[in-house]
């Protein structure tokens, strides 16, 4: 306790007071200490209340007296020249006593005129058809470079393939394991969550006409065709094609990339074809693996709730679910896997400047790989529609 009001004690003496006094028409107010911010801060309602004080409309004459200051800063020369300046609204007003170098800085406060912060535009109807039209540019801008960086990425898989020598294996290994063991836990986990999910809810419909046993036909043809190798591609967009946007970008932040093309080494086959062939042949197993465990979800729900043995579902499945139907699924995995990380590496090599670049590509590398991968899976199933698969 002792030491808090010592504390307090002399906090209090290091402000600055402020002492009006009235006499008649004439109002002085005395000003003593340093005044700097907390001085300020510690009187300004203080001086709010006085400068508002309907007393002061009988002073013809005010006098601030800055004798007394032993420091003024900025904020403390804001601080008398506004009081001044209200005082001077009732009658004349000046401050006395100021040192040539509080003089100096309180007349260039006082010559200073400060204008209020417009209100920003208000945005019209043409307006955002403006940012309309320029947001459908830049996506226009941003395909054409896709695209060139697809041809690119083409030219550069022709040169391996007439020159398999330079291929890294090593690199390709490296990030097959990053990109498909490492990822099997959590492609497991969420493909049997759907399985589950799935099940009970259409389940619980098809019971209600006593069609339990279809759920077998529901969840084998719609996991084989559509949503094994769509749900594990939307996984693997968030999380490896992510990542290959932000090592790729960090590289490039870092000028690895152009150290590597400053010794003759070329990004594309260092840093980009790696991932994509990793990518490529690692999404198949993963698709099939998470068709596997997504069925084996729905067969254990459908034995929980419906009623369906793992033999009736097995004997149901075989019957009703033809082989088409997986290899339906399957023949869109390469797909998916090179627009994922087409996509990926496209986005880290256009980071530039600082790691909040690093974020931005990231999120555009996420969203635009999951858009891209939902619209080629509706493309192939107009194209599978049409040719009768």
């Amino acid at each position: 306790m002792l030491k808090r009001s010592a504390r307090k004690t002399r906090d209090s003496r290091e402000l600055g007071t402020f002492e009006p006094k009235a006499d008649g028409d004439r109002m002085k107010v005395t000003l003593t200490g340093p005044w700097d911010v907390p001085t300020v801060m510690a009187h300004q309602q203080t001086m709010q209340k006085f400068a508002t004080d309907p007393s002061l409309e009988f002073a013809k004459q005010s006098v601030i007296d800055v004798s007394g200051v032993t420091r003024l800063d900025t904020v403390g020369a804001i601080a008398v020249s506004l009081l001044r300046e209200r005082l001077g609204r009732y009658g004349e007003a000046e401050i006395t006593g100021a040192h040539d170098g509080q003089e100096t800085l309180l007349e260039q406060i006082a010559s200073f005129d400060a204008q209020p912060i417009p209100p920003p535009p208000k945005r019209t109807s043409l307006d955002r058809i403006a940012l309309l039209g320029e947001w459908a540019v830049g996506i226009g801008y941003e395909a054409r470079s896709l695209v060139g960086f697809f041809g690119e990425l083409s030219v550069v898989f022709y040169r391996l393939a007439r020159h398999p020598s330079r291929l890294r294996i090593t690199s390709i290994v490296s990030h097959m394991q990053q990109v498909g063991i490492n990822a099997m836990p959590i492609v497991g986990l969420l493909a049997f969550l759907v399985g589950v999910v799935l099940t009970f809810i259409s389940g619980d419909q098809l019971q209600r006409f006593g069609a339990g046993i279809f759920i077998v036909n529901l969840i084998g043809i719609g996991v084989l065709r559509e949503l094994g190798i769509l749900i594990t591609a939307i996984i693997v967009a968030g999380r490896s094609g992510s990542a290959f946007t932000a090592e790729i970008g960090t590289m490039k932040i870092n000028q690895e990339v152009d150290a590597m093309r400053t010794i003759g080494l070329d990004p594309m086959e260092v840093l980009v074809i790696p991932r994509v062939i990793a990518l490529i042949l690692m999404l198949i197993p993963l698709g099939f693996f998470a068709n596997m465990v997504m069925i084996a979800g729905g067969a254990l729900m459908a034995s929980l709730t419906l009623g369906v043995t793992f033999a009736q579902f097995v004997t149901q499945f075989q019957s009703a679910v033809a082989l088409h139907h997986l290899w339906v699924g399957m023949v869109k995995t390469p797909f998916f896997a090179f627009v994922i990380a087409m996509v990926g590496c496209f986005h880290g090599l256009q980071v530039a400047g600082s790691a909040e670049s690093v974020g931005q590509q990231t999120t555009q590398s996420v969203v635009q790989s999951i858009f891209l991968v939902i619209a080629l899976d509706a493309l192939f199933a107009v194209v599978f529609w049409q040719i009768g698969w």
